[in-house]
């Protein structure tokens, strides 16, 4: 595994090449890739050149945002999914090979059963088409219960649950977003973890919750960086991960005021020193 940048977790808005420059200079492996903006580089120069851009950083292309979203309209999703096809290619030449969405683990319309047979239909044509393109999907779940409780029905919220609807989408491409908060939110238990596969984790989170504050009580963008407050056991999660051999990036994402008014170079070098600090204990560095 590999200690990876997103500038928008860490609160830092810029461009990716800005983030080329922050990832270099703060010690990371890798970086996310802006697709947007990849496709423009791409369009004016070549794929090539978005690929030396990365390689002159010495950094690798960690995953990408999904640009499709699942929760749309009718016209709007499949608009979105018809330009996909042309996203991954762009993506798999760039070296990308995993995608990343979230599911909303509540609904107001629909129950458990309906909602769960719409994000079949929704997901499995996108994580079809990733995988024409040898890419990965990793969905994320929501864990907190104060994020779940307002609305009128639950869905899915938990490690096994989403491992659960990967099975059913069916494609042998779709995985979690591992996201320590969510999980430690959710009240996961650390033995479910040491019975993943590689092959079930396609992208890592990483982050602490603020001490002194009842797990049912924790609120989302409220959170702590990796290790800041030990609360979440960091360090044991990401050694299970190297045991059970997964190798993707492992990106910070504290949602830290303190980090938010830092200035960008600030952030992104304190933020990766966490990380180091997190995984130099669990023995991954």
């Amino acid at each position: 595994m590999y200690k990876n940048l997103n500038l928008g977790a860490i609160g830092i808005r810029g461009t990716m090449l800005e983030g080329l420059e922050l990832a270099k200079a703060s010690g990371y492996q890798g970086l996310d890739l802006s697709l947007g903006e990849a496709a423009k580089l791409a369009e004016e120069n070549s794929a090539d050149h978005v690929k030396s851009l990365f390689a002159d950083a010495g950094l690798r292309v960690g995953a990408f945002s999904l640009p499709v979203n699942a929760y749309g309209g009718e016209g709007e999703y499949y608009g979105h999914l018809a330009k996909l096809p042309e996203r991954a290619r762009l993506a798999a030449d760039l070296g990308c090979t995993r995608a990343f969405t979230v599911a909303i683990g509540w609904n107001n319309r629909l129950q458990f059963k309906d909602n769960w047979d719409f994000h079949v239909k929704r997901l499995r044509p996108i994580a079809e088409i990733l995988r024409d393109h040898g890419q990965l999907l990793g969905i994320e779940f929501i864990g907190p219960q104060t994020s779940r409780a307002p609305h009128k029905y639950g869905f899915i919220y938990t490690m096994n649950g989403m491992l659960a609807l990967c099975a059913a989408i069916g494609t042998g491409n779709a995985g979690l977003l591992f996201d320590a908060w969510h999980s430690y939110c959710a009240q996961d238990v650390l033995d479910d973890m040491r019975k993943l596969a590689a092959d079930d984790i396609v992208y890592v989170h990483v982050n602490d919750a603020p001490a002194g504050i009842d797990v049912a009580d924790q609120i989302d963008n409220v959170r702590a960086l990796p290790g800041e407050t030990g609360v979440i056991p960091l360090p044991e999660m990401l050694s299970i991960l190297k045991d059970i051999g997964y190798e993707g990036p492992v990106t910070p994402e504290p949602f830290s005021q303190r980090l938010n008014e830092m200035a960008p170079a600030d952030a992104a070098r304190t933020a990766s020193e966490a990380c180091d600090k997190v995984m130099r204990e669990a023995g991954v560095i």
